[in-house]
């Protein structure tokens, strides 16, 4: 009797693991999948910032192109190329872009660029700079990256890409100068990658890959 006993509570408890085991995995797929569709959305809301829906007919997330340059975007690791359609052709792109001089780390942003090389907006996805001060990067807390809309690699010219404490143009932020500098250098230099890679950035199969020889060459 006893060992019939310890073997049904035996059969019980592997059938309470197994029982357990299914629901925690079918809660972790459950939420994985929420995870990936809000991941999606929010990458969708930050594209839209960029190049509003009126301005495309296309889903720009499925229409990609995969880069791991690292001399003019400062890619640590391969990222996406967003691109806007109209009409089946390419009216914008949307560069991953990293400024690695910022105050205290990398800077990571987007930069959206028109098919005639000028900037449709910015966004800074990530940043560890300085609350109140080099943090005006973040849209939330300043407008201060709509100033590179419409910008080119010639307006303005290139010696005047830069804060205007350095002779540029552009704004720098009371108190803080490296960081505004630093996004405003990944920015000319996204521009720079357009420049060189406008074929294959118009033209190439979604899904295509751009690689670091390509871009340098």
């Amino acid at each position: 009797m006893l060992g019939q006993s310890i073997s049904r509570n035996g059969v019980l408890l592997g059938a309470f693991a197994i029982f357990t085991t299914a629901v925690i995995a079918a809660t972790w797929l459950g939420s994985q999948d929420r995870i990936a569709e809000n991941r999606r959305q929010a990458e969708q809301r930050a594209l839209l910032a960029i190049v509003p829906r009126d301005q495309h007919d296309n889903e720009m997330l499925d229409d990609t192109l995969s880069v791991d340059n690292s001399t003019l975007l400062g890619l640590r690791a391969e990222a996406k190329i967003y691109r806007a359609r109209r009409d089946g052709e390419v009216v914008a792109v949307i560069l991953p872009a990293v400024a690695r001089d910022g105050y205290t780390g990398d800077i990571e942003l987007i930069v959206g660029v028109r098919s005639n090389g000028e900037v449709a907006g910015v966004r800074v996805l990530s940043h560890r700079e300085t609350p109140g001060l080099g943090d005006k990067v973040d849209y939330k807390k300043s407008q201060w990256v709509d100033g590179f809309i419409g910008r080119s690699l010639g307006n303005p010219p290139a010696s005047r890409w830069t804060v205007k404490k350095e002779g540029g143009v552009f704004d720098q932020f009371t108190g803080a100068t490296i960081t505004p500098r630093a996004v405003t250098a990944a920015v000319k230099r996204a521009l720079q990658y357009f420049e060189a890679e406008r074929k294959a950035l118009l033209n190439a199969e979604a899904g295509s890959h751009l690689s670091q020889e390509q871009s340098d060459s």
